[in-house]
């Protein structure tokens, strides 16, 4: 799966099997071996035919959040290295990269001084991390304590605004509960 650390769990992409009939299977359930714990995909890879599941023809990009790409790609089985089930094309990777890059285009923007210091901030620390650890351990700690005291605050005003679960979900370009969650989670900090 792809992910990003900004959308975390609520944008991971892969690519996604489509049946002859351009439907998507029902979800593929592995076995781990023992124990009660099932893993759940819609993984291309995991429709071999084989198992009693449905044979892929196309892959597709795919995300957590419900959106599909348009193009399909056909499936080589024969092509395919069933001990390193990678999609034989970038194209569904990229594809996801698009709906990501269109997801972070709906969100709140950043004012643009924000952007840079953030930029900034981050070329400093990496550059720091190299060369003083220490002191990069003391920049980090103090941001730390930057966020536990303004993200309660910036918490309560969202929350006080008004705004609709789904307003707060597109600012933030995730689901509105996991919009909640961040809120709470935020609110909490201390």
């Amino acid at each position: 799966m792809w992910t990003t650390e900004q959308f975390g769990t609520a944008h991971e992409g892969y690519v996604g099997a489509v049946l002859d009939d351009g439907t998507e299977p029902k979800p593929a359930y592995l076995d781990p071996g023992s124990g009660a714990n099932f893993h759940e995909t819609r993984e291309w890879w995991a429709y071999s035919g084989i198992l009693n599941r449905p044979k892929a023809a196309r892959g597709r990009a795919a995300c957590s959040c419900g959106w599909r790409g348009a193009d399909e790609h056909v499936i080589d089985w024969d092509a395919v290295d069933v001990f390193t089930p990678l999609f034989p094309s970038a194209e569904p990777r990229e594809a996801w990269h698009q709906h990501i890059a269109d997801v972070e285009a709906r969100t709140v923007p950043l004012p643009t001084e924000m952007t840079a210091l953030l930029e900034q901030l981050d070329k400093q620390l990496t550059s720091l991390a190299e060369e003083t650890p220490l002191a990069a351990l003391k920049a980090v700690a103090a941001l730390e304590t930057l966020t536990k005291q303004v993200a309660p605050v910036a918490a309560f005003y969202a929350e006080n605004d008004g705004l609709s679960d789904e307003v707060l979900a597109q600012g933030l370009g995730v689901s509105p509960s996991d919009a909640k969650s961040r809120l709470l989670r935020y609110r909490l900090m201390q």
